[in-house]
């Protein structure tokens, strides 16, 4: 047991090294702007660029409305799935694990083509219709993530037994899914929603090939030209992943824990 929890301790060390090492040379490098001193520059070069607000504000809308799509179309999924048609549970996780097959570039390609401006449907010949395009995409990406939270959510409340006593009372389908179910699973829809933010906030395939001002584009834009400001970057991207992680750790413990549910 002795050598188990030293083994435990040395692979523990080494994976913190692994991730912690890098990050702290970059926060290190970030801050060597002006010569032979630390200073935070870098980051207010950046926080003061335009493009920064622009295409950090751009992403963050283009997020919002990512999340409401996703939610909007896995929720009821979910739901039904649950309720009515347990049978098809296989088949649709497997769907949903799809986006983490198929590359990103794939799936714009595939826009392109069907959506081109020589397509019966010009999507892309205005920059509303892109930017649609682009909101599908992302939320074709952040699936995975978004059905697997809201499934788990659903596991931990009789969806049969709310559903029975609703319709008692007279409420129609939109009623409970709006009023019973996604209060009852607004945690793991929160923690989709966050996972979801933080993959659109970093993405570059789609934004780029669609030429959307996105953040993804500008982080690689700016890494290819600058020195310090590439680092700060970083340095904030991470920060907004891994605060948007743990406000899902954060949400997790009110979820509910037990499910004496199940269907």
């Amino acid at each position: 047991m002795k050598r188990s929890r030293i083994w435990s301790w040395v692979t523990f060390a080494l994976g913190a090294a692994y991730f912690f090492i890098p990050l702290i040379a970059t926060v290190e490098f970030s801050l060597r702007m002006r010569r032979g001193e630390y200073s935070l520059d870098a980051y207010r070069v950046v926080l003061a660029d335009p493009r920064f607000q622009q295409t950090f504000l751009y992403s963050t809308v283009v997020a919002v409305f990512t999340i409401l799509i996703g939610v909007l179309l896995v929720v009821p999924t979910a739901y039904w799935i649950r309720l009515r048609m347990p049978r098809i549970r296989p088949v649709v996780e497997f769907i949903t694990l799809l986006p983490l097959i198929i590359p990103a570039i794939v799936i714009v390609f595939g826009y392109i083509r069907m959506y081109g401006s020589s397509s019966p449907l010009p999507f892309l010949a205005t920059n509303r219709g892109a930017d649609a395009l682009l909101m599908i995409g992302y939320a074709t990406l952040a699936l995975p993530y978004m059905y697997r939270a809201v499934d788990t959510g659903l596991r931990t409340i009789d969806v049969r037994t709310l559903t029975e006593a609703a319709q008692i009372h007279g409420a129609g389908w939109t009623t409970i899914i709006a009023r019973i179910i996604l209060p009852n699973v607004l945690i793991a829809v929160l923690s989709g929603a966050f996972l979801t933010f933080a993959i659109v906030i970093g993405e570059f395939t789609m934004a780029s090939l669609l030429n959307r001002p996105a953040f993804g584009p500008y982080l690689q834009n700016i890494g290819a030209n600058r020195a310090y400001e590439p680092a700060a970057l970083a340095v904030i991207a991470f920060a907004i992943t891994w605060g948007c992680m743990s406000v899902i750790q954060v949400l997790s413990r009110f979820a509910p824990k037990s499910a004496n549910n199940t269907n």
